[in-house]
């Protein structure tokens, strides 16, 4: 399911702050490389169950990249570089330690849904947008 060509990134389909987030990273994805999939969908779910993953607790975002799977402040410092400049630069924060990275991470994860809110159902891409997504792919 996962392929070399473009990364994945599996997000929380009803968090405020992932909707966002992905928003953030379609509008500064000028090559379109980062694909997309809620960890609720059909392909979030087969992706999770592949890398042996929970299907059920959404506390991180996964990037796949290949056969390579990252999660939570990984994840998201990964995808900057996939961005356009300045964002590319937010992947020297990877020389700090993954627990003290990851103890930021979680701080805010456990808190999203209190602090952004959630939508009752995932968030729905536009037609043009829907090519990114792999929901309808799998």
């Amino acid at each position: 399911m996962a392929n070399n060509e473009s990364p994945i990134l599996l997000f929380d389909g009803v968090c405020n702050l992932c909707n966002g987030a992905v928003q953030f990273i379609i509008k500064r994805d000028p090559g379109q490389k980062i694909r997309f999939a809620s960890l609720q969908s059909s392909a979030g779910q087969k992706l999770l169950a592949q890398f042996d993953l929970p299907t059920e607790d959404f506390r991180s975002l996964v990037l796949i990249e290949g056969d390579r799977l990252r999660q939570r402040s990984g994840a998201a410092l990964r995808v900057c570089r996939y961005l356009r400049q300045p964002w590319p630069l937010a992947t020297l924060m990877l020389v700090v330690p993954p627990f003290i990275r990851d103890f930021c991470y979680d701080f805010v994860a456990v808190r999203r849904y209190r602090w952004f809110g959630r939508q009752e159902s995932c968030w729905l891409p536009t037609p043009d947008l829907k090519k990114r997504f792999l929901d309808g792919e799998m």
